[in-house]
């Protein structure tokens, strides 16, 4: 379907148009058209399905179409993190282009002067505020924030923000909106206790539902089977004879980024670190010298698998296997991207083997096995313990009978015990 076959405002369609924006993704050309009739909405869709531009686009729409007040913030986008509100922002400019439409981006860990930047596009009230929930408290908690009349509150990678605590901050600004307004919800994955959130701040929402997309095939996926100590010993191989350039290294932690950080700083490689202990000012430092090409590699945790735009990442290497498919399909999709092609390597030492044999599974293909080089010793072999219902039987059947005997032992240790 086309965006011009959409009933969308002749303001949003021309900043498409001027964008080369033709075709809608799947996710776009499902929640749009019901979005725009005012239902509440669960989208379920990873991220680079073009999710965001599925709830901004109709709420633009309507804006556009007026009877809002001028001097209230009508719409609230909360966000996980500081760099997806950032996106986010920098997606509504564009779309926005023809339109006489305010936004304010509203994140922590940055200075003085921006907050009194976001006091001020908080008081005389934006139209769209797209905030983290951290932030957007402490404006609330200082008085001077009115968020009695917003129409559109949309919450995106819900999942992500209950990852990180939020639920109860979220739940905190929901009973500061009123009660008739359209309610938004785009996550990755549906626990229950997205379920549960759901439950209580969306009213009969209509649920759409994408399944998570293989990975690009353009992607050359390959991975080590190795020990952990050999893991950086191979990237300094494999960083010998070619010079790393838009490299991405996932690890599992903040500590461990710090770790590996150091030991390629060590080895004189051009490396940055990205996590949430640093301040956003240098994060955002970081992310733009590796765009320019000043840093060639980025070693990052998973808040840079999700919701950061970054083109042309020539190859991504999993330190650690990621926790479940999802993020392995998230993490090697920052390759491969605008019809480039890419690679991804993971390192799997002996205890991860079953969570990337998972994987595999997942992807329904044996991701092809890399031989190490000699010199760095034994390897393990790549042996996944794979569960079956017989397996499992035969488990439940062995403790059965360890408890058993050890009750078998215990009687027998008390008959021993009288008979002395």
């Amino acid at each position: 379907m086309k965006f011009s076959d959409l009933n969308l405002e002749q303001s949003v369609l021309s900043a498409l148009d001027a964008m080369n924006f033709i075709e809608c993704t799947p996710v776009q050309e499902e929640t749009i058209p019901l979005l725009l009739e005012g239902n509440d909405l669960i989208g379920v869709a990873q991220t680079g399905t073009g999710k965001t531009a599925a709830y901004l686009l109709p709420v633009l729409s309507k804006l556009c179409e007026g009877g809002f007040p001028e001097e209230d913030i009508n719409c609230i986008i909360m966000s996980p993190t500081r760099e997806l509100a950032i996106q986010i922002d920098r997606q509504m400019e564009a779309f926005s282009y023809f339109m006489p439409i305010s936004g304010v981006p509203v994140y922590g860990g940055n200075d003085g002067i921006r907050f009194e930047q976001e006091k001020k596009g908080l008081t005389l009230g934006a139209d769209v505020v797209i905030a983290t929930p951290g932030r957007l408290l402490s404006h609330i908690s200082l008085g001077y924030v009115d968020l009695s009349k917003v129409s559109f509150f949309i919450l995106d990678e819900a999942d992500r923000m209950l990852d990180m605590g939020f639920y109860d901050d979220i739940i905190q600004i929901v009973k500061l909106l009123p009660k008739e307004r359209q309610t938004i919800m785009f996550s990755a994955t549906m626990p229950e206790k997205i379920r549960q959130l759901a439950s209580n701040i969306l009213t009969n929402p209509i649920e759409i539902k994408l399944a998570v997309s293989q990975p690009a095939e353009k992607i050359i996926q390959a991975a080590y089977i190795c020990y952990e100590s050999q893991k950086l010993p191979i990237i300094q191989d494999l960083f010998s004879s070619q010079k790393p350039e838009r490299v991405i290294i996932f690890a599992s932690s903040k500590m461990k980024v710090k770790e590996v950080t150091k030991a390629l700083m060590r080895m004189n490689l051009n490396v940055g670190e990205m996590h949430s202990d640093l301040e956003q000012c240098k994060r955002e430092e970081i992310l733009h010298e590796f765009r320019n090409g000043r840093i060639n590699i980025l070693v990052a945790t998973d808040i840079v698998a999700r919701g950061i735009d970054i083109d042309d990442i020539r190859l991504v290497i999993n330190f650690d296997v990621p926790h479940d498919s999802e993020d392995y399909v998230h993490r090697i999709g920052r390759t491969a991207r605008a019809n480039n092609d890419g690679c991804a390597i993971t390192f799997v030492n002996e205890t991860e083997q079953n969570k990337f044999f998972q994987i595999e599974k997942f992807l329904d293909k044996d991701i092809y096995k890399l031989q190490i080089p000699d010199m760095f010793g034994e390897r393990p072999q790549y042996k996944p313990v794979i569960k079956t219902r017989r397996n499992n039987q035969k488990n439940r059947t062995s403790k059965n009978n360890k408890r058993k005997y050890a009750g078998y032992n215990k009687n027998k240790s008390k008959e021993n015990t009288k008979k002395e």
